[in-house]
Parts: structure tokens; C-alpha cells; sequence
């Protein structure tokens, strides 16, 4: 995709980006609707464009929603759980609290239980701040039935997600605890970083072994854990950044893995670990995000 560095589309492209993927939970899928996005954008009569940014965030919302649609029916046949594409990110994408935040791993976990214009509406209202009638334009609504949906999805969500926030620091300090544990498989150490309600999600996308449910509570996931170290020849637990948060790249036997974790009082409250090898492809590559 090779535009003219003065392009709209090169102007916003971490902002375009960043609503696909956050509608989409996938970087891949993120990088196939830009590139469709850019086709129809190339086409346009720029004279009758007067917004550009909004021009391409409709577009880019648009062709989310087509291919979100199509994602939802493959999903249903997905084997174990769907977790999110993980983003290596640098720990400066973190200042941007709000962009932080939309972009976890746990959120994008609970934005997968909207249906695909519930997701779209959250999305660009509650992270973006569009204004409903482009919204509207958008997804093929009514304002007045936007701000219906918006409240609807805004509910679900909150209902949903974990939201203690915590510092980024305390956060950092807790995964460390949490590997170090790891790495020896410590199970007293592993319970005691792991508040005793934890849950913990694996996505192994049916290509290598993963729990297909999820699993409650922290003694049925520190024996997990333990027995997981015990059953391998080498285990590699190395700090690092996801979707703008703390989290953790982890090896069995070679073999990557993408930690993430959510924290409330000093204590891992969600563990999400991502396996599955097609989600982990540009695990070494830094995405760029933006608002």
C-alpha cells in the first residue's frame, strides 16, 4: 500500500487501523479491511470529500462490519475459545489511558459477546467519541436508533468487563510475581498472585492443546499451571508489552504464547493466554495504534 506521505490515508492510517482491529480482534483482518479501504478510497472523487478523517472512518467501519459479519459465522464453528489477536505494543501507547483500555485483551474478549453493529456503534461512540449521525451513515441506522443501540452495548459491556483499574506499575510488578512463580511452578507462589475467584481463558483454536472452557478458580489454575512447567523441557517466561499493557511472552519447549492479565488489588482477577500459532504471527512486530 504505497501512498503519498501528505494522503489522508497515511495521515490516519494508525487511527484506521485501530478501529478495525478493535472491531475485529484481529491485526490480520485489520491490515485486509485497510487494504480494501484504500481501494475505495483511491477511487473517490476527492472533490466531494469534505471530512476526510470521517470519510475514512465510515469506509473502514463499513467494510469491518461486511467482514465481521462473515468472522461471526466462522467463529461459531471455532474450536475451544476466541481470544483476540494480541498487539505488541511499546509501554508509551499505555500514556493514552482511554486508547489503553480499548485495546485490551479483556475488553476485546467481552466486545466479541455484541453482535457485529452493537460492536461497531460501541466502538466508534465509546473509544472514538463519533458523533451519532456519522455513526449513523456508517453502520446503516437512524441516529435516534444509534443512541438506543450505543446504550444497549454500553450496558452489556459494563456489566461484563473487569474494571478495577489499576497503575501500570503495580500491574508490571504482579505479572513479574506471576512468572517467577511460573518458571518454578511454585503452586503455593501461583496462588497466592491469583485472587482466589480467577478465571482463566486459553485459546488454542484447536492446533495445540489448550482448555476449551474456562477455568474458575485460583487452585484449579495453579495446579494447571504447575503441572503445564512440570511437562515440559524448557519454559521461557519473559516480560514484556501486549495491547498496551503489561504482560508476558511465554515458551513451552519453543513453543509461543501470548499472557495477558487483568489485576485488581494486587492480585491477577483474569488470565488470558493465547496459543493458537495463526494469532501469534506478528507477535515480534510493533503495531502502531492511534486515535
Amino acid at each position: 500500500m504505497r501512498n503519498p506521505p501528505d494522503d489522508p490515508f497515511v495521515t490516519h492510517r494508525s487511527l484506521l487501523f485501530t478501529v478495525a482491529y478493535e472491531m475485529l480482534g484481529s491485526a490480520a483482518d485489520a491490515e485486509d479491511v485497510l487494504q480494501e479501504s484504500w481501494l475505495r478510497w483511491a477511487a473517490a472523487d476527492r472533490t466531494e470529500v469534505r471530512d476526510p478523517r470521517a470519510y475514512l472512518v465510515r469506509t473502514v467501519t463499513r467494510q469491518s462490519l461486511n467482514r465481521l459479519r462473515t468472522l461471526s459465522r466462522r467463529r461459531e464453528d471455532y474450536v475451544g475459545q476466541w481470544l483476540p489477536e494480541p498487539l505488541l505494543t511499546s509501554p508509551d501507547v499505555a500514556e493514552d489511558v482511554e486508547l489503553a483500555e480499548s485495546v485490551s485483551i479483556a475488553l476485546l474478549t467481552v466486545l466479541e459477546t455484541l453482535g457485529p453493529t452493537e460492536r461497531a456503534v460501541f466502538v466508534l461512540r465509546e473509544v472514538f467519541d463519533v458523533p451519532y449521525g456519522e455513526i449513523a451513515e456508517a453502520v446503516g441506522r437512524s441516529p435516534a436508533t444509534v443512541r438506543q443501540i450505543a446504550r444497549r452495548a454500553r450496558d452489556h459491556v459494563a456489566a461484563r468487563r473487569p474494571r478495577v483499574k489499576v497503575a501500570r506499575t503495580e500491574q508490571q510488578a504482579v505479572v513479574e510475581r506471576f512468572l517467577a512463580a511460573m518458571r518454578t511452578g511454585n503452586l503455593q507462589a501461583l496462588m497466592e498472585v491469583m485472587a482466589p475467584d480467577v478465571v482463566m481463558i486459553a485459546d488454542g483454536g484447536g492446533r495445540v492443546a489448550a482448555a476449551k472452557v474456562p477455568l474458575h478458580g485460583a487452585d484449579v489454575v495453579a495446579k494447571l499451571l504447575a503441572t503445564a512447567q512440570a511437562r515440559v523441557s524448557t519454559l521461557a517466561a519473559t516480560p514484556t508489552w501486549f495491547n498496551a499493557a503489561p504482560a508476558a511472552r511465554i515458551e513451552f519447549d519453543g513453543e509461543p504464547s501470548a499472557l495477558s492479565v487483568a489485576v485488581a488489588e494486587g492480585r491477577i482477577t483474569h488470565i488470558y493466554v493465547i496459543r493458537n500459532p495463526s494469532k501469534l504471527t506478528r507477535i515480534d512486530e510493533e503495531a502502531q495504534l492511534g486515535r
